[in-house]
């Protein structure tokens, strides 16, 4: 913390009575003070860039500009089944799109299961809750996290969390062999003395490595916010852990998503508590990561996704804000950017930009190049847009 503010009580005796005395204490450590400056700055120099890069943050980017041919809520407002929902995912799969996401009254809500909708004959189908958090009849826990991922050689998956919060939660996943129609009974991923509870893709989409492993980018929040490694060499019936790669002493980071490069290097971009997002590389295919360090953009304590685009492009889709900045701050605006090297990035589109909360997205591209993203509308539905990789510049 920039401000590390200490409150104590000090028990005294008067009289033969025991009172309390209440001391403030307000320390400001140096190191703390040089980060805090550092990412304002980055985040000033971000922003101006932002601003002069064809203004991209005045309005939201309209359809067939820059890219953007469409956009949709998966489910309308009227009538949904859910009060609020967060979360989403999506995959291209044999069959259509698949879209997942955790819905209830409410986050952290016992009643929040994961709900599932299919894109048929060009429409989103009617979302089915496929699985909740029912341990017994007299404990149920609340589901968090879906993430979606369409293995080359086998079904779909489907892995999610269950738990009370997420520093006590489990992963947990299921299969589907016809796109995501019906699944199998959900299994629990197991336990590793590194982390405690394996979590699989904590947030975002695992890759495939050239050996047919699953790489799953992944994190915990129970000792710090640490990011690590999940690696399935069987589609995830047996794991192995790679790391932490840091102590979250530095950045507080989680929620990865994996970048590739032609030279074989792999890159991470991650959120923080600090108001940047950082990055680690790998140059041994994801064996071994380097300590996490600040990338030139902001970051409001929100979650991103990225993935490498068949062109040899990064695309970052992120909310390009700080947490307590004036509007559009927090998660009042959402972004897309665009980067060959992974450091230098351009901003190109604003998917929204209003008062209310546009977050957590997921970014896919299917076997035909269309760009598929999906992410919380103001906690009611799940919007999906498309992008033309072609005419974004």
């Amino acid at each position: 913390m920039f401000l590390n503010i200490t409150h104590r009580r000090i028990p005294k005796r008067y009289d033969g009575g025991r009172v309390f005395i209440h001391e403030i204490y307000l320390a400001v450590r140096w190191s703390d003070l040089m980060r805090q400056i550092s990412i304002f700055i980055i985040f000033l120099l971000t922003t101006l860039t932002g601003l002069s890069d064809e203004s991209v943050f005045d309005t939201v980017t309209p359809i067939g500009t820059n890219g953007l041919t469409s956009a949709e809520w998966i489910y309308p407002l009227e009538g949904r089944q859910t009060p609020q929902c967060h979360a989403s995912t999506i995959e291209s799969t044999p069959t259509g799109l698949v879209a997942a996401w955790f819905g209830g009254t409410h986050e952290k809500n016992p009643d929040v299961g994961i709900w599932v909708s299919r894109k048929v004959d060009g429409k989103w189908t009617r979302p089915v809750e496929v699985v909740n958090g029912v341990e017994s009849k007299e404990v149920r826990y609340p589901c968090w996290n879906p993430v979606l991922f369409q293995l080359t050689d086998g079904p779909l998956v489907l892995f999610y969390k269950v738990g009370p919060t997420p520093h006590s939660w489990w992963g947990m996943k299921m299969t589907s062999k016809d796109g995501g129609r019906t699944w199998s009974k959900p299994m629990k991923l197991g336990e590793d003395k590194a982390i405690g509870d394996l979590i699989g893709p904590v947030k975002n989409p695992p890759i495939e490595l050239e050996d047919g492993s699953l790489l799953c980018p992944s994190s915990t929040e129970h000792n710090n916010w640490r990011v690590h490694f999940e690696r399935s060499p069987d589609g995830g019936k047996t794991w192995e852990v790679i790391g932490p790669i840091h102590d979250g002493e530095k950045y507080n980071a989680i929620q990865p998503s994996i970048l590739r490069y032609e030279d074989g290097s792999m890159q991470v971009l991650c959120r923080t508590q600090e108001s940047v997002l950082v990055q680690s590389w790998s140059r041994d295919g994801g064996k071994t990561w380097t300590e996490p360090e600040a990338t030139s953009l902001p970051n409001p304590n929100a979650g991103t996704d990225a993935t490498t685009l068949q062109d040899g492009r990064q695309i970052l889709i992120y909310n390009h804000t700080t947490r307590r900045a004036p509007f559009p701050g927090n998660r009042n605006m959402l972004n897309v950017a665009i980067s060959r090297d992974g450091k230098n990035w351009k901003t190109v589109l604003t998917l929204e930009r209003d008062k209310s909360e546009y977050s957590y997205p997921t970014v896919i591209q299917d076997d035909t190049g269309t760009i598929h993203v999906v992410y919380t509308w103001r906690r009611q539905t799940v919007k999906h847009v498309e992008i033309d990789p072609k005419q974004m510049k």
